[in-house]
């Protein structure tokens, strides 16, 4: 807790003295795609990418922390980070389809939706042990209190008055008569 830097201390150090504050080693995509392919082309990083895969880090994240762990580095920017992500994110893909280690991708695509329908679904389900309960105990079961997948509850229309409303003559000191 009370390693973390004071507040300004990075300004009292020397500039450029960080690898991250200096230009980076490669600055075309095309060589930074090809030494993070040569990296990751080893045995024991193939077997460090599918082991984490396998403990349940997700594609995403592992892609997003091999680029900032070499734009901390200094090897590259981070503009280029974004434009070789996809590559090293296909790349590390195919390596975890060859090793047929089940992984996560990491993408979020329909996740809030998937969530709303376990939600549902938990509802239904407490609503069925619920009925289940009620017959065990009474031998009869009433249908009011449950809810449809479908229901919708329907409003009334909001009523508009259609009353003429009256005018009134601008009265500020820079409003304009009408003549």
């Amino acid at each position: 807790m009370f390693s973390a830097p004071i507040p300004g201390q990075s300004l009292t150090s020397e500039p450029k003295n960080s690898p991250w504050e200096n230009p980076p080693q490669m600055n075309k995509p095309e060589e930074a795609v090809l030494w993070h392919l040569k990296k990751l082309d080893k045995p024991k990083s193939v077997k460090s990418v599918v082991g984490l895969l396998g403990l349940g880090l997700d594609l995403v994240t592992l892609t997003e922390g091999l680029l900032r762990g070499a734009v901390a580095e200094g090897r590259h920017s981070i503009d280029v980070s974004l434009l070789i992500a996809p590559v090293i994110h296909e790349y590390i893909k195919g390596i975890a389809d060859a090793s047929g280690v089940e992984y996560n991708e990491g993408l979020d695509d329909g996740e809030e939706e998937l969530d709303l329908n376990i939600v549902a679904l938990d509802i239904r389900e407490r609503e069925a042990e619920k009925v289940i309960q009620e017959y065990k105990d009474k031998g009869t079961i009433d249908m009011s209190e449950l809810s449809t997948p479908d229901e919708i509850v329907e409003e009334e229309p909001m009523q508009v008055d259609k009353e003429p409303v009256e005018e009134s003559m601008p009265m500020g000191l820079m409003s304009r008569r009408n003549v």
